[in-house]
């Protein structure tokens, strides 16, 4: 303790601002005298609760504090704290040049945050969402330094959604959670954005147009628009998809689907939900070619077909790394040359001209449908140097028959000393311990 007392104030506020909350800062008061103030002009706050003498605690702190610069605040405020006092204390760390800002609020009814916060000129990250609303933000909107905006279930106005991104000209980050879209027609244009995360709660959009000609990652989960007028993504290196389909939407949705994917066309990295897969597999017959696709992660479920799976593999001429989740899937008269479903003399076509060099399957259940299939990787896929077959952890698998865990792996060990690829095969260690008690001839 005598060596901390030594340590000067500075150093000293410093190691408290790595404490959880700000209120486990002020607790460390009770060590010494010196520290009882100390802990209110560390760089960072964090504050959570929902009491009188919560309020009366932020009024302190921000009172020790003065006009002292400030980097984070991080408020979680309940039902019971006074909304007044709430866009004061805002207001107080925008004028001393806070840069990130955390804020939540759940106050029973949407809380407006204060518009002096749509005008701050030192804002980095605005993290905000639940029970807020951004009404008060208004026409002269500007944040000239904002590199990261995370919005969560917020609600924006008529037409405001059009206005916020012209007013953050170097906006690097957008993440739209929960978004429950007011306006049929929406525009997402920011020349300088370059990650962006959307899901949706509930609703179904009109249009939405994406010009966004430096995005380099894209993590979608809509419902499939009406249209897609625009789609300017020529920098895109990584994206994930996670589309799904009303009854309303059928019509159309082929067309609609098809220009969203022609957008990305340029990507490196694409990952596929099964709703994704299973809309591509119903509707497109035709794909773009992904010039620069090396990695192609598909997930899909034992009721979907595989249609969509040559007409992707055909198309991705630079394909170097398949990840399948989940090989079982159903048989249909237009299931593809990638599985076992059809008869010998086709099969295996799309594989050929395939360079895969790694291909992992997770959610491997134990069925002979499954290794049947694994084998016809084996013997078509060219280029292929190493398999990885991960167990299914949370559904029911063939595993639970005796001894069938020592008979797939001599399968799957055989075909590793047959053909010219590695397969490893793994599960988890807790499944596994648990499968070889169960089998113990003691057991």
């Amino acid at each position: 303790m005598d060596l901390f007392n030594k340590l000067p104030d500075p150093v000293v506020s410093h190691i408290l601002s790595f404490l959880p909350t700000t209120k486990e800062a002020a607790s460390t008061s009770v060590l010494a005298k010196r520290w009882r103030n100390l802990f209110a002009f560390v760089p960072n706050l964090n504050l959570d609760g929902d009491s009188k003498s919560f309020m009366d605690f932020v009024d302190r702190v921000l009172a020790l504090q003065g006009d002292t610069p400030i980097k984070e605040f991080s408020l979680n405020a309940k039902t019971g704290v006074d909304p007044d006092r709430v866009d004061r204390w805002i207001c107080n760390v925008l004028r001393r040049g806070v840069t990130h800002l955390d804020l939540f609020v759940a106050f029973g009814e949407e809380y407006s945050l204060p518009h002096e916060i749509s005008v701050s000129k030192t804002l980095v990250e605005l993290k905000t969402g639940y029970g807020v609303d951004l009404y008060a933000w208004d026409d002269d909107m500007f944040l000239p330094n904002l590199k990261n905006l995370i919005l969560v279930s917020v609600e924006f106005g008529r037409g405001q959604f059009q206005t916020l991104l012209p007013a953050c000209p170097v906006l690097e980050g957008l993440m739209l959670l929960n978004m429950r879209w007011r306006d049929r027609n929406e525009i997402l244009s920011s020349p300088s954005l370059k990650k962006l995360k959307i899901s949706v709660a509930e609703g179904c959009i009109g249009t939405f147009s994406f010009d966004t000609p430096n995005l380099d990652f894209l993590d979608y989960d809509d419902f499939v628009a009406e249209d897609y007028p625009v789609v300017n993504m020529p920098n895109i290196v990584e994206a994930g998809i996670n589309l799904e389909l009303t009854p309303f939407r059928v019509r159309g949705a082929r067309d609609n689907l098809v220009k969203l994917i022609h957008g990305i066309r340029n990507v490196k990295i694409l990952y596929l939900t099964p709703v994704t897969f299973e809309i591509l597999s119903l509707y497109c017959k035709t794909m773009p070619v992904f010039e620069n696709l090396t990695t192609l992660s598909v997930k899909s479920v034992m009721i979907q077909g595989w249609q969509a799976m040559p007409i992707l593999l055909r198309s991705c001429p630079r394909l170097e790394s398949l990840y399948i989740g989940d090989l079982l899937h159903s048989i249909t008269d237009a299931c593809g040359d990638v599985c076992v479903c059809l008869s010998k003399w086709i099969k295996g076509l799309s594989l050929k001209s395939c360079h895969v060099k790694k291909m992992r399957i997770s959610g491997f259940r134990g069925t002979i449908r499954e290794v049947h299939m694994i084998k016809h990787f084996l013997d078509y896929l060219p280029s292929l140097k190493e398999m990885e077959i991960v167990v299914e952890e949370n559904e029911d698998t063939m595993f639970d028959i005796p001894k069938w865990l020592d008979i797939v792996g001599e399968t799957l060990m055989h075909f590793n000393e047959t053909s010219s690829c590695n397969v490893i095969f793994w599960m988890h260690a807790f499944l596994y311990r648990r499968l070889t008690r169960k089998w113990s001839p003691r057991g």
